[in-house]
């Protein structure tokens, strides 16, 4: 036996070398939009977008890396959506936290999602929040990333009357993102490997044939990193004058935390359960492992300088074509790092050509809406609210409040209040405090 095969127990898994590096690289292909994407949403906060792009790649093989040698499991890393838009139009935008403190509430979350993990108290909290809040809190980041889609690419603009309308359909933006929509959802189902990137690049591409963008070249060596290295301020954060106030401390830590708990937890037991892992003997032992290596995986991104990194729910294209080990991940890794070397290419691509892979991850997570129990009013009016929140105030935070307060009063007013978990009532104890001390 390989050294590889001995390492990660491919025979065991029933697999070869051959088909983990092809399982590495449908899996790569299917979430690298991402080093495209997150410097153009960090990047709104006065983030170095060169910085950004070098730390999402980064952060991406690091958290890779861990997985595959800490938990043999198939599951690329990398900064999450939803998480990256929470940082830069919650955190940053509304709540007025400079970037710096930002990383920082980055850096706590993963310490204190690594703290839960290791006392049992993430299987707690997990098991505690009903599945319609879960299921709304997906759903509800996936319709605030679609506003997000729609006005970075003017799709819809600002108006006095009805605060937002129809934009001119006659320009370049919106008509090559739509289009780049409709090219991304077309290669999807016909189950073209690598979809949201080529329609990221196709957009990027008719962008600069019709000279709306500047060609930069394809290749170079990558930016630096110092702009966003080690540049958290973690004492301007917890200084209750300087930096955030307690209420919006609470807040930022309180919405990371769940939103990574929960985001990680499902991902890894949909990508996991479906290449059969968890019913091995050390399936469950490799689990714990693997949350462990995704809280690590966020405090090292946070030192590196990019938003929340976490499991990808696109790793289950490489368990489909028969990743089972952590060498996927490790191939994984290794191609993020040879991304790097493609700065010129991230800094050509509008905000308009990353706006289709915004509004297309958007509509996969609205799925989540059909677990929600819409003949229970207890359970659909709080996973309503909690999902209509989060666009309409423009705020992850507002809408997970708005969830988790509405579903203990209902459930109390209705006189069932012992189907209301302990995590429930904690979460929202937290979250009207946090209003209270506003």
């Amino acid at each position: 036996m390989s050294l590889l095969d001995r390492f990660f127990k491919l025979q065991q898994h029933g697999t070869n070398v051959r088909t983990e590096v092809l399982a590495g690289l449908t899996t790569f292909l299917t979430m690298s939009y991402i080093v495209f994407v997150n410097p153009e949403i960090l990047g709104t906060t006065g983030m170095d977008p060169g910085a950004v792009f070098v730390a999402t790649c980064l952060a991406a093989a690091v958290g890779s890396v861990v997985m595959a040698l800490a938990a043999n499991f198939p599951v690329g890393m990398a900064p999450g959506m939803g998480l990256n838009a929470f940082f830069a139009f919650t955190v940053v935008g509304a709540a007025g936290l400079p970037w710096q403190q930002a990383l920082a509430a980055v850096f706590i979350s993963g310490v204190v999602f690594w703290v839960l993990t290791l006392t049992g108290v993430r299987a707690w909290l997990v098991a505690g929040i009903p599945a319609s809040l879960r299921s709304a809190i997906v759903a509800g980041i996936g319709l605030f990333l679609a506003i997000i889609a729609l006005q970075k690419s003017e799709v819809i603009v600002a108006n006095s009357d009805t605060m937002l309308t129809l934009g001119p359909l006659n320009t370049a933006p919106p008509l090559l993102a739509l289009g780049g929509f409709l090219l991304i959802a077309v290669l999807e189902a016909r189950k073209v490997r690598g979809a949201i990137l080529i329609g990221i690049l196709a957009v990027t591409g008719v962008a600069w044939a019709i000279g709306s963008v500047q060609y930069q070249g394809i290749v170079s060596l990558p930016p630096s990193l110092a702009p966003t290295f080690l540049q958290l301020d973690l004492p301007g954060l917890l200084h209750h004058d300087g930096g955030a106030p307690l209420a919006v401390l609470l807040q930022v830590v309180l919405v990371f935390v769940l939103v990574e708990v929960f985001d990680a937890t499902g991902t890894l037991y949909g990508v996991v359960g479906r290449a059969g892992l968890l019913k091995l003997d050390d399936g469950n032992k490799r689990f714990g492992r693997a949350l462990l290596a995704d809280s690590t995986a966020i405090v090292a991104g946070s030192l590196l300088g990019t938003s929340s990194t976490t499991a990808f729910a696109e790793s289950a294209s490489g368990v489909q074509v028969g990743g089972r080990t952590g060498l996927t991940t490790l191939v994984v890794a290794a191609l993020f790092l040879a991304a790097l070397l493609f700065s010129p290419l991230a800094e050509m691509v509008p905000s308009y050509a990353t706006a289709p892979a915004l509004l297309f991850v958007a509509g996969l997570m609205l799925r989540e809406l059909v677990e929600v129990k819409w003949d229970d009013l207890t359970e659909s009016v709080p996973a309503a609210l909690c999902a209509l929140a989060m666009p309409f105030t423009y705020s992850i935070a507002n809408g997970l409040a708005f969830g988790f307060i509405a579903y203990a009063a209902l459930k109390a007013g209705t006189g069932r209040w012992r189907e209301v978990r302990p995590a429930v009532w904690l979460v929202a104890g937290l979250f009207v405090l946090r209003y209270a001390l506003e």
